[in-house]
């Protein structure tokens, strides 16, 4: 059965919040790029998500927030990650935080590590859906290794029947990923570079009072 595609909109989002509570993967515009969400409560979802983009499952998945007062509901809140959720969120920064003590996380969304991606995305789709489902565990919309989806064709073209429903937003302006920064130790550091100039994070900790070790190094799209 072909995948559907209904412009983004407040109607169409809380239809996709309704699939995404019955276990379907639904695409969502975002940012930077779209993405391809499930449902954070339900682990045979975020598999088939997996499975949708043929991505390895030692590759953590980070969640969409709708504000920043999720993000410490999941994550340890650092004075580094209070700091630069200040300066850059929404935008195109994620944080790897600690997961907080109590927090059960489904083993696949973090490839079984202790930590937890977090973004607050500056476009209203994934952050409405963030507000009715609570953090929604999101990747890019493109079979691994493949260029990134810009418009709902291209995703209902490549993804195909493993998705439930694309909310068309029209072509993404696109630009690079967001900056991952690891806030789970003691001094961050940046571990992917992206729409955020790692110069731009030193000065966010700088102001801040904090120290930090900013280096950066290759990871696959989170």
């Amino acid at each position: 059965m072909p995948v559907r595609v209904v412009p983004d909109g407040p109607v169409t989002r809380a239809e996709a919040a309704e699939l995404l509570r019955g276990g379907s993967i639904v695409a969502v515009p975002t940012d930077t790029v779209y993405g391809i969400a499930a449902a954070m409560e339900l682990p045979d979802a975020i598999e088939r998500l997996f499975a949708a983009k043929g991505r390895p499952p030692e590759k953590a998945v980070a969640v969409l927030l709708a504000d920043a007062d999720q993000a410490w509901t999941l994550g340890v809140p650092t004075a580094a990650a209070h700091a630069l959720a200040a300066r850059f969120w929404p935008g195109g920064l994620t944080l790897v935080l600690p997961v907080r003590d109590g927090v059960v996380l489904p083993r696949v969304l973090a490839a079984g590590a202790p930590t937890i991606g977090v973004r607050v995305p500056d476009h209203e789709a994934p952050r409405a859906l963030a507000r009715m489902l609570g953090p929604l565990p999101t990747t890019s919309a493109n079979k691994s290794g493949d260029a990134d989806a810009r418009d709902a064709a291209q995703i209902a073209a490549e993804l195909g029947d493993a998705i439930a429903l694309v909310l068309d937003g029209g072509p993404i302006r696109g630009g690079p990923a967001s900056t991952v920064v690891d806030c789970t130790l003691a001094w961050p550091s940046i571990l992917r570079e992206g729409a955020i100039s790692s110069a731009d994070i030193a000065a966010a900790l700088a102001d801040a009072g904090l120290a930090h070790a900013i280096g950066v190094w290759d990871v696959d799209e989170a």
